[in-house]
């Protein structure tokens, strides 16, 4: 099973796809994989925070910042939760290590790969394209594509949500499709 939540900054899409994880899958079943790389003070923080929400809650994690595809856990887990799509994307997109031009494939690729090692996969991903501001060509281009894969990953999920102002909200009928 694929499950998309998304949402805002600080909008609580974490916390409510750690709690359809715990939903879905039992203590010590639950992996946690961590996109998001520790460059500064800012992240540390954002990093332990999330590592607080999830404390006690029966989460093994990895931390995977490139070549999701290429990553296979030394078992198998009922669920698991990808944190998060946009850090994913981005580090595949600019990191020397990431797969540059076909970061998009190479994401959707990997997140087809998780999927078919576990029984239910959380996708967190992030709304980043309301603000209305003009960015410059790279940007622009990041946008569209997390955008595209946006699109993709909720299109052929059996169930989307997004998170508004801490309420979960499914959307379309039935899930994605």
């Amino acid at each position: 099973m694929l499950i998309v939540v998304a949402g805002g900054a600080a909008s609580g899409k974490s916390e409510h796809a750690e709690r359809l994880l715990c939903e879905a899958a039992p203590p010590g079943q639950r992996l946690y994989v961590a996109a998001m790389q520790p460059f500064g003070e800012a992240a540390r923080r954002r990093i332990e925070r999330h590592r607080a929400l999830r404390a006690g809650k029966g989460f093994d994690t990895v931390e995977r910042y490139t070549d999701l595809a290429g990553f296979v856990p030394t078992r198998r887990y009922e669920g698991v939760l990808l944190e998060c799509l946009p850090n994913l994307l981005a580090n595949e997109l600019f990191s020397p290590e990431g797969a540059g031009e076909d970061a998009a494939q190479t994401v959707e690729d990997g997140v087809s790969a998780l999927a078919s090692r576990c029984g239910t996969l959380i996708v967190v991903t992030g709304e980043l394209f309301s603000d209305g501001r003009a960015y410059p060509p790279e940007t622009m281009r990041y946008l569209h594509l997390l955008a595209g894969l946006g699109r993709a990953l909720a299109a052929r999920a059996d169930a989307a949500y997004e998170s508004v102002c801490g309420i979960l909200c499914p959307v379309g009928e039935g899930g994605a499709r």
